[in-house]
């Protein structure tokens, strides 16, 4: 295990949730802090006088005045998209088929499957992100390949095969059955293994019959403690396929509630275009939405409401949605989500941004006593950040007048280049 080590500079403190508490209350920016870090774990945090008095003979990684913040969590994303991200102008049914379709029909092959999980933790740890919520393919060979490369790297992640039996090409259609019982086969093999989760993982009710999703509620209903990942009202005219498809149901969530597919542990991406019936279900049962803004305008789905839905008490996390994000960073995600907020009339403060990348997503994905903030016991994911990165923003941050004006146009105009080391179960990588 690695050696105990303190790591000295800002440090960010994640107090209570920003949306419900005064932002700067709820996150607070320490100067001249530590974190302490021993056998994969935050073993302690605070003034540096004091660490370094509690903890002689510790290695010591001063960053002077870079951020010290939690590892950023990613809480939707499709990691066999990877190489088709940026791709050019389709809506999103038609992106499907264009691009989305025909690369993840590649991740049969065990060895491109690997080539591509690799190069997707690479790209996102340089990044900063050190937790993914990952739809595979249909093939069991995707989720082995990223599961596999998260263990190696001592990774924690959420992942899981996609089911689809329908509006799929041939190659990448599985059926009710094969979906229940490679999904449950994976699910014994991987979940809770290490740092590893499993994701009952239905693509969206149009690529689902009604058969396969209750084959999938039912799994669900087995392993209640797994989370269920899928989409929800993400476009117009997506919703309109849906009530043609399933017309029996009240509204787009219905075709999930029918068949079992609702619940405390259910992640739903995208949720736009949500009616009061919905809006309603979703908190009942306390179930997580997650809000993917590079994704949405880049593809024209529309506005995601978050102060709405967070002030009516809706659980909320943030993703990059890769590759129909156009970003690996959630410093752009955090940043396309403040832009969303502005054309809605309710922008977010810098505190409430980082809350979402870190402890909100990690609360919608059910792992808040393990993730997403620094406290003694949490696992030590870290992200630095150097808030001075360019000379763009380093010549913004000499006008600062506090601390947060500088975390703000690092979020605004910073990238990889603002990472100035990523940790992961209190490694460096």
């Amino acid at each position: 295990m690695p050696q105990p080590t303190l790591l000295t500079g800002r440090v960010l403190r994640t107090l209570a949730d920003p949306f419900t508490t005064h932002a700067t209350e709820a996150l607070r920016i320490e100067t001249d802090w530590g974190v302490m870090l021993d056998n994969g774990l935050i073993a302690d945090i605070g003034p540096v006088a004091d660490l370094r008095r509690n903890w002689p003979d510790v290695t010591e990684i001063s960053y002077g005045r870079d951020l010290i913040c939690p590892g950023f969590v990613d809480a939707h994303v499709h990691y066999p998209q990877t190489a088709i991200i940026a791709s050019w102008g389709k809506r999103l049914i038609d992106w499907l088929n264009s691009y989305t379709f025909p690369e993840e029909m590649r991740f049969a092959d065990p060895a491109y499957a690997a080539e591509v999980a690799a190069r997707y933790l690479d790209l996102t740890a340089a990044n900063g992100t050190t937790t993914v919520c990952s739809f595979c393919t249909i093939h069991p060979t995707s989720v082995d390949a990223l599961m596999g490369a998260a263990q190696s790297r001592g990774q924690r992640i959420v992942a899981g095969k996609t089911c689809m039996d329908r509006n799929a090409p041939d190659d990448l259609q599985d059926t009710a059955q094969s979906a229940y019982d490679d999904s449950k086969a994976l699910l014994e093999k991987w979940h809770g293994v290490d740092r590893l989760s499993y994701a009952i993982t239905p693509r969206f009710s149009p690529t689902s019959t009604p058969e396969q999703m209750s084959a999938i509620g039912a799994l669900w209903a087995e392993h209640p403690e797994c989370l269920m990942q899928t989409h929800l009202s993400e476009q117009t005219d997506e919703i309109e396929w849906v009530r043609s498809l399933y017309p029996d149901a009240r509204d787009y969530l219905d075709t999930y509630e029918q068949h079992g597919l609702l619940g405390a542990n259910g992640l739903y991406g995208h949720a736009i275009h949500l009616e009061p019936r919905e809006q309603d279900r979703l908190k009942e049962v306390g179930a997580a939405l997650v809000h993917c803004p590079t994704s949405n305008t880049f593809i024209g789905s529309g506005l995601f409401d978050m102060a709405g839905l967070k002030a009516a008490g809706q659980r909320v996390g943030l993703a990059t949605d890769t590759g129909g994000g156009s970003s690996f960073s959630m410093l752009r995600t955090m940043a396309a989500a403040y832009e969303v907020g502005q054309l809605r009339g309710t922008p977010l403060h810098a505190a409430q941004l980082m809350w979402l990348a870190t402890a909100g997503s990690a609360e919608a994905l059910r792992l808040g006593d393990k993730i997403g903030t620094l406290e003694k016991g949490r696992e030590a994911d870290l992200v630095i950040l150097d808030l001075a990165s360019t000379p763009a923003i380093a010549q913004r941050t000499d006008r600062a007048d506090d601390d947060w004006e500088e975390v703000f146009a690092t979020i605004m105009m910073g990238d990889d280049r603002a990472v100035r080391a990523t940790w992961i179960g209190g490694r460096v990588v």
